[in-house]
């Protein structure tokens, strides 16, 4: 149970806490419920002692009436212990006995009120309705000597009015406190889905990322690799330079991983403790913030894939790449990143033309472009592409990717640029 919950549990009675409306009357009590009874039934029987007192007083009663009356006195009050199982059938038993014996009458409100707290309008009604007929019956019995009958009876009607008035207002009290107990337990489950939500798109988005950069890498460092494997006689320097990018990309991939899997393993806590279920956005934020890429880092990407050894053909029709939108530089050279990836992967001795054109107003238009070879191919799943096109999807953009005429592959993207 939620720590809000748990602030309104203490103020309900048993009979309304996590129990089916059906099965109510069979709770158990609780320490509280235990408290309040016993002193009800204390109340019960002192107060009713001095009222049954009071009219045997004022009407000369005899003592073998008086010890009825005691005796019947006694037994309401010990049946107030039943007032929780069975509230309507023991007040409408109580109103009936309250008008032969006075030691009964506090025992009888204290079932009506009882009712008129934890059962419908219905019920409350009904009893409340045979404890305003049993007044007159009463009066005539038990007349005060010193009073007028209408006052006798406009005080009897008022006292149970006072009852019903009271136990309407705790019974509304107690759903108020209902009703806060549920929207408070409802806030923490949608605070916790929403951590949850937060914390799964952080994660997306961070191995979105990661396949992105890891791929590019990867597949450089597979083009470099080959090329030592089929190039044993190529010159000393050229050795030299492929095992340092070999080198040195391998290092730069390590290090990406590492860093991804500290923000994941930060973020794994347990969701049910409260603080595990943020701390993937915090570990997400200490991810070292690395220069992001723009749309005029994608000339040195192709570069980049002309030195692995790769045949690129670069149109760009972009006046000043530098002044396009962050966000849109960076989607941009992804999706340049991914074509050329996947061009080495499934078509490495294969050209690639890529043409990057458009501008503000107009949008971003790339596409990336090569022959099918049917020769060796790296393994892929094909989960860059779909990246791609949330990427574009995202920024109200759209990415079409697949076969084309002449037996070529065409990765096409449009993404909007503001004016």
């Amino acid at each position: 149970m939620t720590e809000h919950a748990l602030a309104y549990r203490w103020l309900l009675p048993a009979t309304l806490q996590d129990v089916p409306r059906g099965r109510r009357t069979a709770v158990r009590r609780s320490t509280r419920d235990w408290i309040v009874d016993i002193t009800i039934f204390l109340l019960s029987a002192g107060l009713g002692l001095i009222a049954a007192e009071e009219v045997h007083g004022m009407v000369g009663a005899a003592e073998p009436v008086r010890a009825v009356d005691q005796v019947v006195g006694a037994l309401a009050c010990a049946a107030v212990w039943l007032r929780r199982r069975w509230p309507v059938g023991l007040a409408l038993v109580l109103a009936v006995v309250s008008v032969v014996s006075n030691m009964a009458s506090v025992p009888t409100l204290v079932a009506l009120f009882t009712v008129v707290v934890h059962r419908p309008f219905r019920s409350m009604a009904l009893v409340a309705g045979v404890n305003l007929l049993t007044v007159p019956v009463y009066l005539e019995l038990w007349p005060d000597p010193t009073l007028p009958y209408a006052v006798e009876a406009l005080l009897a009607v008022l006292l149970l009015l006072v009852v019903v008035g009271w136990g309407m207002f705790v019974r509304a009290r107690r759903q108020l406190v209902l009703s806060l107990r549920g929207r408070a337990e409802r806030a923490e489950v949608e605070a916790a889905s929403q951590v949850a939500r937060a914390r799964r798109l952080e994660r997306e988005r961070i191995a979105r990322e990661m396949h992105d950069v890891l791929a590019h890498r990867l597949s450089l460092l597979s083009v470099h690799a080959g090329a030592l494997e089929y190039r044993p006689d190529m010159p000393s320097q050229d050795v030299a330079r492929a095992a340092e990018v070999i080198r040195s990309g391998a290092h730069q991939a390590l290090q990406d991983l590492r860093e991804v899997i500290g923000v994941l393993r930060l973020g794994s806590g347990d969701p049910e403790d409260g603080d595990g279920a943020g701390r993937a956005g915090d570990a997400a934020s200490d991810l070292p913030d690395r220069p992001q890429p723009t749309l005029a880092d994608v000339a040195g990407l192709v570069e980049e894939s002309r030195l692995a050894g790769a045949e690129v053909v670069f149109d760009l029709r972009v006046g000043d790449p530098s002044r396009a939108p962050a966000r849109l530089g960076r989607n941009a050279y992804r999706i340049v990143q991914e074509g050329l990836t996947n061009a080495r992967k499934h078509a490495a001795a294969a050209p690639v033309e890529l043409t990057v054109a458009g501008g503000p107003g107009e949008g971003l238009t790339v596409e990336v472009g090569n022959p099918v070879t049917g020769g060796r191919s790296m393994p892929g799943s094909g989960t860059g592409l779909i990246g791609l096109t949330e990427r574009a999807e995202l920024m109200g953009g759209r990415l079409e990717y697949g076969m084309a005429p002449g037996d070529r592959f065409r990765l096409s993207a449009w993404l909007p640029w503001p004016q």
